[in-house]
């Protein structure tokens, strides 16, 4: 089904109206995408059977699995770049922040 798909957009609408700055829309990509990620290790590291297949079932292993699952030729490519473009943006705004700071 289109579930994960369909939680996606509405959780990038609801940043994008709540917020109203790419940054914020940036963060949410990569905070959405190291969620799915997380899952996705517990699922193939967790000894239960029953919840590794929940979460196999449910949960998709990360946006490029999104994207991969329901888009195909040129599109998939086009989102494709733009996630790593997102992504790319992400590492800046963490790696200007991680500077930016004088004591750790």
């Amino acid at each position: 089904m289109y579930i994960d798909l369909v939680v996606l957009i509405i959780l990038m609408v609801v940043v994008i109206m709540f917020f109203k700055r790419f940054s914020s829309f940036v963060f949410f990509i990569a905070i959405f995408d190291i969620l799915l990620r997380i899952l996705t290790f517990i699922k193939n590291n967790i000894g239960l059977p029953d919840v590794s297949a929940l979460i196999g079932k449910y949960v998709p292993t990360g946006i490029l699995g999104i994207i991969d699952r329901y888009s195909s030729g040129t599109f998939q490519i086009i989102l494709n770049w733009a996630y790593v473009i997102i992504m790319s943006i992400f590492l800046f705004y963490i790696c200007r922040i991680f500077f930016k700071k004088k004591k750790i």
